[in-house]
């Protein structure tokens, strides 16, 4: 009989297990949606007229479903979660009915002082049937009715959410997607291959790349000419100003204005406007500085100080305190860090992260063939396939021990340099570093609990220590990798220019990447003197660039890359495209150098901060504290008002800890902060976190 009663909450969880099931599985997602469909498919379709904006918003998402199915299993989603929130409703209510029927007394043993009063809602006198009925219905309205309603309006909010986060993204790269349509555009080619080359290379130009992939769609599906893919593109774009770019390359193509002449305007307007939009956003992010500093470290010390006052003159606050400390001020912090991820990226496009995974080949630029670490390419036609028997043989057995040195390579990069492979990509550094960490704490924990039974003061040194140990080495790779990333990136116009002067001379590319390799480019040099190696020994010059591409793997070499390949199929003389291109990669130079200065500045606020927060917290410990008077302190709450009856000795080795405590966790979170506001990318807060975390240790280990 006791197990009957939980009969329908199993109901429940069967009802919701296909639809979480069908988000991993596209056998049960296609039966959800045909009973959908079956279920709900006419009524969608009769009032499809009524919502246009939901069918917006679905093209705009570029949501690969049509409006009737995802309506269809909307309704269907809303009608489970219905009912499954009406039969939990229930459970709900019968659980706070067994609760509050407990006596107060009992209650209140139970919970702890600060939620003393919650025992008050004990002792709940026994329901008669009709009441409880009553109640159990209203669960069931509510509940299920909630459950339902959130549900319909979530999925039909989402698209508008997705559509809303592609305009922005597809806005951040227009400048770079209309200067690589522009360098293009003079190099000879026709405007519906450009339109397919920008198509194909969404990893390197992102959501605008995207977009210009459904008027090749349309003109490849529907066999419509390029004109009218390129209005039906625009008219499904979320985004407005990439909407208005298409009016206007529309006009100027139906008008036979100069194409080139229109796009050299067009990449001057968007540039221009790119830098509107990053101080329009650094001036947001001054904002979100300041308020950082007021509400997460200005106040939760002003909360800390009025607490600890109140705990001297009244009575015990420390469950408050933790609550702060352990909960509200972690909780804040991560919530403002993805907050301003947010932010960053509509300044910060595309980041290149330095964790990315260099496997040393890269995809050639509409070959369909990869780029390999030996100058080879797979897939490429064997020898054999041209000589004789012999020759056959010896290729073969070539080409076998090519394979097996494959194989094998992926270990012979990360332990035959251990050093270079933790550079390449710093994030393995946590391979080594948190199992030692961990294993310290492990160590330390278990010693602890032998000895006097658990005490989360007694480890907490070893936890920071061991958290030093985790972000010290992390940090280091990951800024020698980045100061490394930015070195290359910082020569990539004066390599630009310079092989635009040399093929201006009459020198072909390849011959002008060998005569500039010779120059001062700084870490480029070297990755160029490979290019020039892999050419040497056989490699077409698409492929050494691929393999370029694969080994620095950041944006404005890709586009480097993508350009120059893309371009030399299309002609010889790639002087103006070169240009084109070094012109937007100082452009792209300046805007960094000045978002690095400005953000230099929050880095700097956060900083003072920080130690502003240490000093008064470490004066509350170390001054304060041991210096309040302890009579009385057994019965704090009895002297007169406004006087002070002091602290036990055991209330203040509390409060010292959490001092301690708040102030691991405010460098810990601060730091990351700081690196977030100063580059855009979390991860190169990292040092910080490092440094303030050492700060508090060392300070509280040398005064309090």
């Amino acid at each position: 009989m006791v197990y009957a009663n939980f009969v329908p909450l199993a109901i429940a969880v069967c009802c919701l297990f296909p639809i979480v099931l069908s988000r991993y599985h596209a056998r049960v997602d296609r039966l959800l949606t045909r009973s959908a469909i079956r279920l709900f498919g006419r009524y969608v379709d009769e009032f499809k007229r009524e919502h246009p904006s939901r069918q917006s918003a679905l093209r705009a998402a570029q949501f690969p479903t049509t409006y009737r199915e995802y309506g269809s299993k909307t309704m269907l989603y809303a009608a489970v979660l219905a009912v499954s929130g009406s039969i939990v409703g229930i459970y709900a209510i019968w659980l706070l009915l067994l609760v509050l029927a407990v006596d107060p007394e009992t209650m209140r043993e139970a919970l702890p002082g600060a939620l003393g009063f919650l025992a008050n809602l004990g002792g709940l006198p026994a329901l008669s049937p009709v009441e409880l009925f009553g109640l159990f219905v209203l669960a069931c309205l509510t509940l299920g009715t909630l459950a339902g309603t959130g549900t319909y309006w979530l999925r039909w909010w989402y698209p508008s959410y997705v559509a809303d986060a592609r305009a922005q993204r597809i806005e951040t790269a227009l400048p770079t997607t209309i200067s690589f349509i522009y360098a293009l555009s003079r190099s000879g080619m026709s405007f519906p291959t450009v339109v397919r080359i920008v198509a194909r290379h969404q990893e390197t130009y992102g959501e605008a790349a995207a977009e210009f992939d459904v008027a090749v769609r349309h003109m490849d599906t529907f066999g419509t000419d390029v004109v009218t893919a390129l209005q039906t593109m625009g008219r499904r774009s979320p985004s407005a100003q990439f909407s208005e770019f298409t009016e206007n390359l529309v006009s100027v193509m139906q008008s036979g204005h100069s194409l080139s002449e229109f796009l050299e305007r067009q990449y001057h307007d968007f540039r221009d406007e790119a830098e509107t939009q990053q101080k329009r956003t650094l001036e947001t992010l001054s904002t979100l500085a300041e308020a950082y500093v007021t509400v997460l470290v200005a106040g939760p010390l002003f909360l800390i100080t009025i607490l600890v006052v109140i705990g001297i003159a009244v009575g015990d606050t420390l469950d408050p305190l933790r609550a702060l400390i352990y909960l509200i001020l972690p909780l804040g912090n991560l919530a403002f860090i993805i907050y301003l991820s947010i932010v960053t990226d509509a300044i910060v496009p595309g980041a290149d992260s330095p964790d990315g995974a260099a496997d040393g080949g890269s995809e050639l630029a509409g070959s369909g063939r990869r780029a390999e670490a030996d100058g080879g390419v797979v897939g490429a036609p064997l020898d054999s396939d041209r000589g004789g028997s012999d020759r056959g043989e010896r290729v073969r057995a070539n080409v076998e021990r090519l394979g097996h040195y494959r194989r094998f390579r992926a270990l012979d990069e990360r332990f035959g340099d251990p050093i270079g492979a933790l550079l390449e990509r710093p994030i393995r550094t946590l391979a080594i570093t948190v199992p030692l960490a961990g294993g310290a704490v492990a160590w330390h924990l278990w010693s602890v609990l032998a000895a006097d039974g658990f005490d989360p003061g007694a480890i907490d040194d070893t936890i920071a220590i061991g958290l030093l140990v985790v972000l010290v080495p992390f940090a280091i790779a990951y800024e020698l990798h980045r100061q490394r990333i930015r070195a290359i990136e910082a020569a990539i116009p004066d390599l630009l220019d310079r092989l635009a002067s040399v093929n201006e001379a009459g020198m072909s590319i390849v011959s002008a990447i060998g005569h500039v390799r010779e120059s001062e480019l700084g870490p480029l040099g070297a990755e160029l003197e490979h290019v020039w190696t892999d050419v040497q020994w056989g490699a077409d010059l698409e492929t050494a660039l691929g393999r370029l591409e694969g080994r620095v793997r950041t944006r404005s070499v890709s586009r480097v890359v993508t350009l120059l390949t893309e371009s030399m199929n299309a002609s010889g003389d790639l002087a103006t495209v070169l240009r084109i291109a070094a012109r937007q990669a100082a452009a792209d130079r300046r805007l960094e150098r000045e978002r690095a200065q400005a953000m230099v500045e929050y880095m700097v606020v956060v900083y003072v901060s920080f130690l502003v927060f240490l000093f008064i917290i470490a004066v509350l410990g170390a001054y304060l504290l041991p210096n309040l008077p302890t009579e009385g302190a057994d019965v704090a709450g009895g002297g007169a008002a406004g006087s002070f009856s002091g602290l036990s000795e055991d209330a203040a080795d509390a409060y010292g800890t959490l001092f301690y405590h708040a102030a691991l966790v405010q460098g810990m979170l601060s730091g990351l902060i700081a690196g977030q506001l100063s580059t855009g990318d979390v991860k190169a807060g990292a040092k910080h976190a490092a440094i303030m975390t050492a700060l508090a240790l060392a300070l509280f280990a040398l005064v309090v």
